[in-house]
């Protein structure tokens, strides 16, 4: 029997659209079925504008075919399922003793970049060589960190007032390494994330406020390090600071740097509101380097418009927003500091893309997650959003509603009632 509420004059009537949210958002498989929803739309909407934004560039690069690009995404969004459907059966136990060895193997790996099995693009040496396929190890680090630092931080949760108990081992030397090692190939946008991710894991984690003032001015200090020392990054942040470089008369930089901000700017102004159309993007014929991979948003927003464009905006705050009722309903302090790492990977790395492709800051060259071609992003986000889902499905009473399933209606409603009693005895 259905819920009813009681309006002013008493009468009875059906719960209004926010009592049925707020309904619907209090049952303990809430955030597992959003983060399944919005994780697939994001691969769906990347996988559609892969194929769109790739066309020309794979008629160019691979002699006639304009689904070369598509099909190899679509191969890795189906491990990237794979992955997922692996990830939701792991207990959180088991990605808790996975991390020192998922760390130990991404740093071997990432070691291994400099050796000639290695190789760069664009001046950034940051991809293993397999003939076949290449590998981004870097990528893989990220998660392998989390995991990692999420349980030392809650080994040591009442122990984070200690500078020392803090940092080590966790920043010092793991963390320290792997951005060491990814500094070393020159690539900036990585080195920034993994910094960020593990900023927020300790924020999550209760390290005093004081420390962050600290942590910032040393990686200001890097960061201005990392940028003096290339002439490509110093072109970059120029032209961000002043785009009126940008002229026909200055034909080095019109023709060179400056073209990809110049037409990611072209490519959302002409898409407007409502878009161009689905397939009918300009700056993807050879004038947008890059228009699958790091300005695939510029395509979403000439083709999409500025609804589709606000669209994948939304479905990325959804996204931290499961990871923030992760952090926020998990009594398990491991499942909150990872959850918290995550969110911050994804919401940080969205940032920097989409504001390089804005304007808002200096072309980088991060991929954006679940979206940009690229399979050792496209699989490694997935895998995260598996983690998140293993997480969410060892909320209580999630596991046993998932298993009422398979009963009907019927079952669900037993299920959520029986963990409703349980938590009102509790």
């Amino acid at each position: 029997m259905s819920a009813t509420t009681v309006s002013p004059s008493g009468t009875t009537g059906e719960p209004g659209p926010l009592a049925r949210l707020r309904h619907l958002m209090d049952s303990p498989t809430a955030t597992y079925y959003l983060l399944m929803s919005v994780t697939t739309l994001l691969v769906s909407i990347g996988l559609v504008m892969v194929l769109s934004a790739s066309m020309i560039v794979s008629i160019h690069d691979n002699g006639g075919s304009p689904y070369t690009v598509f099909i190899t995404q679509a191969i890795f969004a189906v491990l990237g399922i794979v992955a997922i459907a692996i990830a939701i059966r792991i207990p959180v136990s088991g990605w808790r003793r996975l991390g020192g060895t998922a760390l130990i193997v991404t740093l071997l790996m990432q070691a291994l970049v400099f050796t000639p099995l290695g190789t760069g693009t664009q001046g950034n040496r940051n991809w293993l060589d397999f003939k076949a396929f290449t590998v981004q190890p870097s990528e893989m680090g990220k998660l392998a960190l989390v995991l990692f630092g999420a349980g030392v931080l809650a080994h040591k949760r009442h122990l984070m007032g200690s500078f020392k108990e803090a940092l080590v081992p966790f920043v010092v030397p793991a963390a320290m390494a792997m951005l060491i090692l990814v500094m070393w190939g020159h690539d900036l946008g990585t080195t920034m994330v993994i910094a960020a991710i593990v900023g927020g894991m300790l924020f999550a984690a209760g390290m005093p406020a004081r420390w962050f003032t600290l942590a910032g001015v040393i990686g200001l200090v890097g960061v201005a390090g990392l940028t003096i020392t290339s002439s490509n990054r110093l072109q970059r942040i120029s032209i961000w600071l002043n785009p009126g470089q940008c002229v026909p008369a200055n034909e080095e930089l019109y023709f060179d740097t400056c073209r990809q901000p110049m037409h990611a700017r072209y490519a959302l102004a002409d898409g407007g509101l409502t878009g161009i159309g689905l397939g009918a993007s300009k700056e993807k014929w050879r004038w947008l380097s890059e228009p699958h991979n790091d300005f695939i948003f510029a395509i979403i927003g000439e083709e999409l418009g500025l609804i589709g464009a606000l669209a994948v905006l939304i479905l990325f705050a959804v996204f931290a927003y499961c990871a923030y009722r992760l952090v926020m309903r998990s009594e398990d302090f491991f499942v909150r500091i990872a959850s918290a790492g995550i969110m911050t990977w994804i919401a940080v790395q969205a940032m920097i893309n989409i504001g390089a492709v804005i304007g808002l800051m200096p072309i980088i060259g991060v991929p954006l997650p679940f979206v940009s071609s690229g399979g050792s992003s496209l699989v490694t986000t997935m895998l995260a959003a598996g983690v998140l889902l293993s997480f969410a499905r060892a909320e209580p009473g999630c596991k046993e509603q998932l298993a009422a399933r398979p009963g009907g209606m019927r079952g669900s409603q037993a299920a959520l009632a029986r963990w409703r009693r349980g938590r009102a005895r509790g």
